[in-house]
């Protein structure tokens, strides 16, 4: 069987060029090289379709800006350089369509990847597909010199998301996570305690979520039985480079019901829990007071609710030339441009201004991944200054105004070749997964 599917595999090119001979030159073209025929083909048509924009009837219009939407993201590659000549309808729809990619790029970030590890034989083949993936590294000579990363693991059939794909490998190597020890693309891997459950059996897995109880208790106030209630603790992971911005749990969507049968109905304290994210912690802790039961009971059965939340999309860096007057650098959502540099005795401040199109909940009150973004200066021969501290001087609904301070030393100012480094996320999603837990122990 095995020489015959090697066979097999040396006859199929040879097939496959015959029959190119034969078929139209079309259809030899699309099955001898269809990924180099597409970005042929765009690098055609892209420039035409910006064209045809500006085209005389409006059908011609309309169907140039839905063939750019249609196109993808992979289309901004060939955007033409200079877009000086496009009228204002022109540009209209083109910012439209730069949206549209945009979005389909955020969202295509949101999505949960799937992790195969079938071919991952020993733990540290395991954590290197994982990384492929996922672009998260892991820390193992943390866990101490007693880990082997040649032990062997059982892997999986079928694919897994992200955290599911590391609690079975965690769980088979007798490991743990101190999240206070990684960062923002990295977790940081410890020997286990002895009496910790497995993390696959006590876990529910959501899109990049992973969700787990840590606690329950119960309390019965006999004089003031209003007071009394079922607290349930809960730890939140989400993948390490993908953190959350404005994570909530809306109360109206919460129900359960315990093993005797009664409902389990939330406190109403209030719309909505929210959950406190950071992106150099993957992980965070909250609570969800529940009404105390009526009837004893061992479990709870079932809990389901929804998270909601927006996710960033991938991480771009910004290069700006701080010798350019208002240097500015577009990416999907994100534009950085640099408004000032300023004399702040005996520091310099280089303001910088960030916007980002169709912010929508991004920048009410969940600002802080903006501030929390890197922002150092590159020189001429590769030397970083990072700041030594910033001002927010402007805050709207799309973007924000701060003010980086940095000590050039006797140059005072910039030398010439100098860059401002800015690195984000440069669309965000929004999200919205539903979650259930089951048999979770009660007091």
């Amino acid at each position: 069987m095995h020489r015959f599917y090697i066979a097999f595999q040396r006859l199929v090119p040879i097939a496959v060029t015959f029959l190119a001979l034969l078929l139209p030159a079309s259809v030899g073209s699309v099955v001898l090289a269809q990924d180099a025929s597409d970005a042929t083909d765009l690098e055609l048509e892209v420039p035409l379709w910006i064209a045809e924009l500006d085209a005389d009837e409006a059908q011609t219009r309309r169907a140039a800006e839905q063939k750019l939407i249609k196109a993808g993201p992979d289309a901004s590659d060939y955007l033409p350089a200079i877009l000086d000549d496009l009228s204002i309808e022109a540009r209209e729809r083109l910012n439209r369509v730069r949206a549209e990619w945009a979005k389909r790029k955020a969202e295509t970030h949101v999505e949960a990847q799937l992790i195969r590890l079938q071919n991952a034989k020993t733990l540290g083949e395991a954590l290197e597909a994982i990384s492929t993936v996922s672009e998260v590294e892991f820390d193992l000579e943390s866990a101490g010199p007693g880990v082997d990363p040649n032990q062997s693991i059982q892997a999986p059939r079928s694919p897994l998301n992200f955290w599911h794909a590391v609690d079975h490998v965690l769980d088979q190597a007798n490991l743990d996570i101190n999240f206070y020890g990684g960062d923002r693309t990295k977790l940081m891997l410890i020997p286990r305690k002895e009496n910790r459950p497995s993390r696959v059996e006590s876990a529910a897995y959501i899109g990049i979520y992973r969700l787990e109880p840590t606690v329950v208790t119960a309390r019965r106030v006999l004089r003031s039985p209003e007071l009394s209630g079922l607290n349930l603790n809960l730890s939140i992971e989400w993948q390490p480079n993908r953190t959350p911005i404005g994570l909530s749990l809306p109360i109206s969507a919460v129900n359960g019901k315990l093993d005797s049968g009664e409902a389990l109905v939330p406190q109403t304290s209030g719309e909505t829990i929210d959950i406190a994210t950071n992106s150099e912690m993957a992980q965070s802790e909250f609570f969800l007071p529940l009404q105390l039961p009526n009837l004893p009971a061992e479990r709870i059965d079932r809990l389901s609710g929804t998270l909601t939340a927006m996710i960033p999309g991938r991480r771009e860096e910004f290069a700006l030339d701080l010798n350019e007057t208002a240097a500015s650098h577009t990416e999907d959502q994100m534009t950085v441009s640099i408004e000032a540099v300023r004399d702040a005795d005996p520091l310099r401040e280089i303001r910088v201004g960030v916007e980002l199109d169709s912010a929508g909940r991004s920048l009410e009150s969940h600002r802080q991944w903006i501030f929390e973004n890197e922002a150092y200066v590159l020189l001429e021969d590769e030397t970083r200054l990072d700041h030594l501290g910033y001002e927010v001087f402007r805050q709207t609904d799309s973007g924000v105004g701060i003010g980086y301070l940095f000590d050039f030393g006797a140059a005072g100012s910039p030398p010439p070749g100098s860059k401002l480094i800015y690195e984000s996320p440069t669309s965000v999603a929004q999200d919205a997964v539903d979650f259930i837990l089951n048999d979770i122990p009660t007091p």
